[in-house]
């Protein structure tokens, strides 16, 4: 298990040395001048270059590219342009909220997802599965921040059931205000993992050792929840894999939706305001979450396949 740890931190090196690469020289090439936005248009020529000079916009390109791997890698992440605030501590405030909306998402999606998965396959052809691959179908073709908005009016501004906006301050303040926001990622990434666990289940139930284990008298209950479905989770666990970083990814426009605090709205806002080092550190910080779920789920396959830890 720890030479596959290993294996699979050394294979991230160059993931993350290219997203630094991309991180900047996407920066660069958008246009305005952070000097300009910071300042504002009135500001003189000396103003400007006084701000580029201490925040090291006047240096060689290949020397401030330098500089910001080795920050990044010293994870020291410097301090906003427009607030003044350490950039550590902007994300430190925010992240939470992010990681609280996946996680919750992600496991109200599983929680869903799999069940209904398994029941589409067990009744393969009729009602129960139609119903499913058409759940499955709408889930694929409906936009995460459209679904959003729609709960949004429904639950929030008509019923008064969920809060409209913020991130809570108890926990059961906080649960109560994630809700609506893991319940829209949670209903889309639910039709992913149902369609996938349904293919996955209905392949491993056509094979020879799972009616090996009918003959032999065992329930159909243990058939399918000991033998199918154990057996099925590899493909399951990349999909969910692949369904967290789409969760990850998608709570950015969640987040800008119901107005919840995260990582997603710095990042907006860092964007429209050309603050290079909140850009930057929002970045690395998705890229290590990338890393951190794909070697995740690497451990989950050498667990789920004791194969797959023989070769690793």
């Amino acid at each position: 298990m720890l030479r596959t740890v290993a294996a699979r931190l050394l294979d991230a090196v160059p993931t993350v040395l290219l997203v630094l690469t991309l991180v900047f020289v996407a920066l660069r090439l958008l246009p305005g001048d952070p000097a300009l936005v910071v300042l504002g248009e009135y500001a003189t020529q000396e103003q400007l270059a006084l701000f580029r000079s201490r925040m090291g916009l006047d240096q060689p390109l290949w020397r401030q590219y330098g500089a910001f791997v080795w920050d990044m890698l010293r994870l020291d992440y410097g301090t906003s342009m427009i607030s003044g605030m350490p950039v550590a501590q902007l994300l430190a405030d925010n992240l939470p909220f992010t990681i609280e909306l996946t996680l919750a998402a992600t496991g109200m999606g599983v929680l869903c997802g799999v069940p209904l998965g398994v029941l589409a396959a067990l009744h393969r052809g009729r009602a129960a599965d139609g119903g499913v691959r058409v759940f499955s179908l709408v889930g694929y073709a409906i936009p995460d921040f459209y679904l959003g908005a729609l709960l949004l009016i429904a639950f929030a501004l008509n019923l008064g059931w969920f809060p409209i906006n913020g991130g809570g301050t108890d926990v059961l303040d906080r649960l109560h205000h994630v809700f609506l926001p893991a319940l829209t990622l949670a209903a889309l990434k639910s039709a992913f993992i149902a369609r996938l666990t349904r293919t996955a289940l209905l392949e491993v139930l056509g094979r020879d050792f799972i009616r090996t284990a009918r003959a032999k008298g065992a329930s159909e209950r243990r058939v399918v929840y000991r033998h199918a479905l154990r057996n099925a989770l590899l493909p399951v666990t990349t999909g969910l894999g692949l369904s967290l970083l789409a969760t990850l990814s998608g709570s950015v426009a969640i987040e800008l939706v119901f107005n919840r605090p995260g990582i997603g709205e710095v990042l907006i806002s860092a964007i429209a305001k050309r603050d290079y080092p909140v850009i930057q550190a929002g970045v690395v910080v998705f890229a290590f979450f990338v890393v951190a779920i794909n070697l995740l789920v690497d451990l989950v396959y050498a667990l789920v396949d004791p194969r797959i830890r023989v070769k690793a």
